[in-house]
């Protein structure tokens, strides 16, 4: 059989994006596995129409065609094609795949190709996107909303910004922390008591160097927009770091008990996580004066901050959200080799870093309620409307199961985002979390949240996007 060659292009795709879907041809050979050109910024949309030329199509018995792995047909003449429509998946990088067989059933290697689906202009029908929402940010990390719509959003190298509800970034900072920055620390994480309206207090997670490079939960009064003077109260000192600088978890949110849960890696050892004596890799639990309950799952058992430990067994939480109005609380874990997890928090719940990753059915672990991979596998992350392809999750937000604007079909779902692939997926509470591609953006994404106007917003690490039902 000699080489063959794998062609790409759009059969129709929206007027706006006409300039943007040009094809190419890749010549692949079996020692070589060539990348298709991202098709522009926006990337595809509409049908793409896959072509597979054999240099010697009298041998030729078929040509079979894959996505991520996953086969889309094939067809026993020429010309030999297939086609997708794009908008059934998330937008992002996939891998096209086809290969072709001779009569005597021998097969040619696999020939390769990458293309974006969506793109900086990717929300589905009926919705709106604004992407310059708040700009001006730099390595912004997470953010929170006040009652009032103003945003409090941290920024790696100390600064917690505040933001108008019409998306003016202020320009004194609220206040400025000293912090080591290095890799992933710094100031990672930011909340607003529930009580914000009457006692101001903003809570933050945060790398301090002093006394020995470690991460600190901090709580601050506002006197307006900024903090007032000498207001910070040390709530909990976590232990020292090693000279890993990445792994620091970071987000922090109130539960509906009146509890501050806390996400804290695992320092980049992943013996922490499973060791109860040990803060670090953990899902963990105070009082909103940085006590340790009664009722955690561990005080009595464990001493010291491990007596703050609520879940275990992770290895990067960066993110994590509650259900507003609800008791679930689904919690981001940032996979190493093969898989990004989406978990059921639970009191006591043993999330098996580093022995697991990924879909497990390990005696005592729980495993993920949902997982996608870092490339194409069979069986893949996949819900019906969506396949996931990414690296990093990071973002988490649970759209209201009444009260909001969206369409009803999205009450109740759970958003998440992938900071390298930049995608925004949705799992459909009503229907078993079923996932789904929903949106993309053009910077990476850190953190969501559902604002009090029910939009959705995305903090990248330039900005906030805002997402909302089309006026």
């Amino acid at each position: 059989m000699k080489p063959s060659r794998l062609r790409h292009g759009l059969l129709a795709c929206a007027a706006v994006l006409l300039a943007a879907c040009g094809g190419s041809v890749d010549r692949v050979d079996p020692t070589a596995t060539l990348t298709a050109p991202l098709n522009g910024a926006n990337g595809l949309t509409g049908t793409l129409v896959l072509t597979a030329d054999a240099s010697d199509n009298d041998s030729v018995q078929r040509v079979e065609f894959q996505i991520d792995g996953v086969g889309i047909g094939e067809t026993t003449a020429p010309p030999y094609t297939a086609s997708l429509d794009t908008s059934a998946f998330a937008a992002g990088q996939h891998i096209l795949r086809a290969r072709s067989r001779d009569e005597v059933r021998r097969h040619s290697p696999w020939s390769t190709a990458t293309v974006q689906f969506g793109g900086a202009a990717s929300v589905p029908a009926g919705f709106e996107k604004d992407e310059a929402f708040v700009g001006g940010l730099a390595n912004a990390t997470a953010f929170a909303q006040a009652a009032d719509g103003r945003f409090f959003i941290a920024q790696q190298t100390g600064e917690l910004r505040v933001a108008d509800a019409e998306g003016r970034l202020l320009d004194a900072p609220f206040v400025q922390l000293a912090v080591d920055a290095n890799g992933e620390r710094g100031l990672i994480g930011v909340a607003l008591h529930p009580d914000f309206a009457s006692n101001g207090f903003v809570y933050v997670h945060y790398t301090t160097p002093a006394g020995g490079t470690h991460n600190r939960i901090s709580r601050f009064t506002a006197n307006g927009n900024v903090a007032l003077a000498g207001s910070e109260q040390v709530l909990v000192d976590l232990p020292p770091l090693s000279s890993a600088t990445n792994h620091n978890g970071g987000a922090l949110h109130f539960g509906p008990d009146g509890m501050l849960y806390v996400g804290v890696g695992d320092n980049a050892n992943g013996n922490n996580a499973k060791d109860l004596s040990s803060p670090l890799g953990k899902l963990l639990r105070f009082s909103d004066d940085g006590s340790i309950p009664d009722d955690n799952p561990f005080v009595g058992t464990q001493s010291g901050l491990a007596r703050a430990v609520w879940a275990f067994g992770l290895r990067n939480p960066f993110t994590f959200a509650f259900e507003p109005g609800g008791t679930r609380l689904y919690i981001n874990d940032v996979g190493e080799a093969s898989w990004e997890e989406i978990d059921i928090g639970g009191a006591g719940a043993n999330y098996g870093w580093p022995d697991n990753e990924g879909p497990t059915a390990a005696d005592g672990v729980t495993a993920p309620r949902f997982a996608y991979p870092h490339a194409p596998s069979n069986p893949p992350g996949v819900g019906p409307g969506g396949f996931f392809v990414g690296q990093a999750i990071a973002g988490a937000a649970f759209y209201p199961a009444s009260g909001g604007n969206f369409p009803p079909e999205y009450a109740g779902s759970y958003f998440f985002a992938d900071f390298l692939a930049r995608f925004i997926g949705r799992l459909d509470a009503a229907n078993d979390d079923a996932a789904y591609a929903f949106a993309s953006v053009s910077d990476q994404p850190v953190d969501l949240l559902v604002g009090i106007d029910g939009a959705l917003y995305v903090l990248t690490r330039s900005g906030v996007t805002r997402i909302a039902v089309a006026s």
